[in-house]
């Protein structure tokens, strides 16, 4: 009966070795290890030994159990595992596969000619100055020279606030341009000053390629005890070849502001032909830029600031036009109008 169970462990491993599949497994221990199994149909016997040989017969039949038990249970688990690994192989994902190309926006050229141009300025000694979208006329007008009669107060140049005029400070307008800031920070702090306030202003224009209702301006202003033409002129040519990467010259012409005198039209040496002559600069190599000058001595007292004891220089510029010149736009409709195609070319 000892040779019958050992000849029963041995055939029971060798058919377990030789299983492919999970579910055989199974079968397997149903034949030698079930109710009616092949090991439980040799114990049926053992009633008739003595008990020594019980014993020994029972000992023997618990070892073959447990041998065959383990061997079931480890290939089960190779097996499984198998299975595992093939149904894992035949669905894995390759991580590693480049993504499908997502479509990123960018930074609007006008914020970036900004910040550029604010980031100049910091290096030049500026600070930057902010203020209300909301004007009141006192700051927009009357503080900056503007006389009662001037055609910029006329409605066709000024949108005005549907609200009731205010005793002291008039009218409420859109500001026409962002000098009212320059008067408000001489109030709050002063001089001597050195500011650049950029910002969108708005005027009742028809819209074309150069115009729009909104559109983009920064201006400077310095005020010292000895601040000269020759002062902004340094200024306004290192801001420029910085901003086109290129030796800008410049030239004066006079102009007329109210908030100046003496007042001052400024070219720049056109970036394109570098003054040979082109068409951009009706062939004269100079392009017409900005306006500036001296601070007009009325502007100093209505801020507070004594004219006797400080003079200076202010100039303002239109940046929808100066981005224009840098990138080549054909109008002022292609800067706003978020057109991918055209703002990655940038």
């Amino acid at each position: 009966m000892l040779s019958q169970i050992q000849e029963l462990q041995n055939s029971a491993i060798k058919e377990i070795s030789a299983c492919t599949q999970a579910d055989q497994i199974l079968e397997i221990e149903k034949k030698y290890l079930g109710k009616t199994g092949q090991l439980a149909q040799i114990l049926k016997n053992i009633k008739n030994l003595d008990n020594e040989a019980k014993k020994t017969i029972g000992q023997n039949a618990n070892l073959a159990k447990n041998e065959i038990t383990q061997a079931l249970y480890a290939r089960k688990q190779e097996l499984e595992n198998l299975e595992l690994q093939e149904r894992l192989a035949s669905e894995k994902i390759d991580v590693t596969l480049p993504s499908k190309d997502l479509s990123v926006g960018t930074i609007n050229p006008l914020t970036k000619m900004i910040a550029q141009a604010e980031k100049i300025f910091l290096s030049l000694g500026f600070a930057i100055e902010d203020g209300p979208h909301i004007e009141a006329e006192l700051y927009n007008f009357d503080s900056l020279n503007f006389k009662k009669h001037h055609p910029a107060r006329d409605i066709q140049d000024t949108f005005f606030i549907d609200k009731p005029e205010h005793e002291d400070y008039g009218k409420l307008v859109l500001r026409t341009h962002t000098s009212p800031v320059q008067v408000r920070a001489m109030l709050k702090h002063g001089a001597p000053i050195k500011i650049i306030n950029p910002g969108r202003v708005y005027r009742n224009e028809d819209q074309d390629a150069t115009h729009e209702h909104t559109f983009y301006q920064i201006e400077g202003l310095m005020i010292d005890k000895n601040a000269g033409i020759g002062h902004l002129r340094g200024v306004l040519e290192e801001f420029l070849s910085q901003l086109f990467e290129k030796q800008i010259t410049t030239r004066f012409r006079p102009g007329y502001f109210p908030f100046t005198e003496p007042s001052l039209e400024l070219d720049m040496s056109c970036v394109f032909c570098d003054q040979k002559g082109c068409k951009v600069c009706k062939h004269t190599g100079f392009i017409e830029l900005l306006g500036c000058g001296m601070v007009h001595p009325n502007v100093l007292r209505s801020s507070n600031v004594d004219p006797e004891e400080y003079q200076g220089f202010a100039f303002g510029m239109g940046l929808d036009r100066i981005l224009m010149l840098k990138y080549g736009f054909q109008s002022v409709c292609d800067i706003r109008a978020n057109d991918q195609r055209l703002l990655k070319q940038l």
